[in-house]
């Protein structure tokens, strides 16, 4: 536990949206069974590996994590929070917790965003 000097613990911090999805459990080796897709990469990662490489090159604003900070952000989140999700499932969800808790998007455009996402593929 930390105290009020020390910063809390990236895994520390709740994030509703984001515990949401791992409750679901909609990970992709089982959406991809149930729809018949034998690709056993999930469609979004190139868009996920892209996020990373470009984050990985901004150094325009100091609370954009680096790429040591993101990948131990990663980590410690996948071994905790995320440890019941699947790779690559687990660094995309470590991905936006961290965002997150750096204020670069709030939970509640998370939680927009995700809910957009959810109608186009529902519809």
């Amino acid at each position: 536990m930390s105290t009020p000097n020390e910063p809390r613990s990236i895994s520390d911090v709740d994030i509703a949206p984001l515990k949401s999805i791992v409750e679901r459990n909609q990970v992709w080796p089982r959406m991809a069974a149930k729809y018949g897709v034998t690709n056993p990469v999930p469609p979004w990662k190139t868009s996920l590996d892209g996020m990373c490489d470009a984050l990985d090159h901004a150094a325009c604003d100091t609370s954009v994590p680096n790429f040591k900070e993101r990948r131990d952000e990663e980590d410690a989140l996948s071994e905790s929070s995320y440890s019941s999700l699947p790779y690559p499932e687990n660094q995309l969800v470590a991905l936006a917790h961290s965002l997150v808790v750096r204020g670069l998007i709030s939970e509640a455009e998370l939680q927009e965003r995700l809910a957009s996402i959810r109608a186009r593929l529902e519809a």
